[in-house]
C-alpha cells in the first residue's frame, strides 16, 4: 500500500509539473478546484516577441519533420535559456516566440530590465543553433520589445489557454515585424523603462511608420554594459 501511495504521489507530480508548464501554478490550481479564472489587469508588463528571418523560404526548402525538428532545437535552446530570467513564456505559434515579464507574478519595475537581458541572450544564443540539414546555414532573428499595460486571463474549455490581450501586445508584435535580422527592436516606453538602470547600450532608430500606429519613436538595444551574453 505504502508503495503504490508513492507510486501515485509520483504521478500526481509529474502531471502538475506538465500541467505547469502549460499554464501558470496559481491559474492550474484554480481549475483543477474548477473554479473560475479571473481576467487580470496589470498596469505595466513589458513584452518580448521574435521570429526566424526567413522562416517561409527555409520552410519551402524543408520537409515538415526537418521544420518540427529545426524549431524544436530552436525552442529548447530558448526554453532553457529564459529559466534564468523573471518571466513567463505565453506561446509559440510556428517560428514567433512570445515571452512576457511582469504577469503572472508581479515584478514593480523590473520587467523591462529582465526581458530585455533575456533578449541579448536569446539573438546571441540563435547562432548556437545546429541545424542538421542546414550544416552551413544560420538562423538569424529578428525581436520587438514594447512596455505597457495588458489584461491577461485564461480562455477556452478544451485546451484552455492562458492569452494577453490588450494594444501592448499588438505594439509589441509590431517591434517584431518591423525590426531587422538579429537586432532588437524597442519601442520608447520599453527605452524609457530602460534608462532608469543606465546598463544598456541603445541606439536610436528614429522615426518609422508602423501600421496601425503611425509614426513612433524606436531604438536599437545593443548591449548591457555591465555583462556579455556571447557564450
Amino acid at each position: 500500500l505504502k508503495e503504490k501511495t508513492e507510486d501515485l504521489k509520483r504521478e500526481r507530480r509529474l502531471a502538475e509539473d506538465l500541467l505547469h508548464q502549460m499554464l501558470p501554478k496559481s491559474v492550474a490550481k484554480q481549475l483543477r478546484k474548477c473554479q473560475k479564472v479571473e481576467a487580470e489587469n496589470y498596469d505595466q508588463v513589458t513584452i518580448f516577441f521574435s521570429d526566424i528571418v526567413g522562416f517561409t523560404s527555409i520552410a519551402a526548402s524543408c520537409t515538415p519533420l526537418q521544420v518540427v525538428e529545426m524549431l524544436n532545437k530552436l525552442y529548447v535552446c530558448f526554453d532553457s535559456r529564459i529559466e534564468s530570467y523573471d518571466v513567463y513564456k505565453v506561446e509559440t505559434i510556428g517560428d514567433a516566440y512570445m515571452v512576457v515579464s511582469g504577469l503572472p507574478e508581479r515584478n514593480g519595475t523590473k520587467h523591462a530590465d529582465e526581458i530585455a537581458k533575456m533578449s541579448l541572450d536569446l539573438v546571441a544564443a540563435v547562432h548556437q543553433v545546429i541545424i542538421p540539414h542546414m550544416p552551413m546555414g544560420k538562423l538569424q532573428l529578428r525581436a520587438g520589445i514594447h512596455t505597457g499595460p495588458c489584461v491577461a486571463g485564461v480562455v477556452g474549455y478544451k485546451m484552455p489557454r492562458y492569452c494577453l490581450f490588450g494594444d501592448t501586445v499588438n505594439t509589441a508584435s509590431r517591434m517584431e515585424s518591423t525590426s531587422l535580422p538579429q537586432k532588437i527592436h524597442i519601442s520608447s516606453a520599453t527605452y524609457d523603462a530602460l534608462l532608469t538602470d543606465d546598463a544598456y547600450e541603445i541606439e536610436p532608430r528614429g522615426e518609422i511608420e508602423v501600421k496601425g500606429k503611425g509614426k513612433m519613436k524606436t531604438y536599437w538595444l545593443l548591449g548591457n554594459k555591465n555583462y556579455s551574453v556571447q557564450n
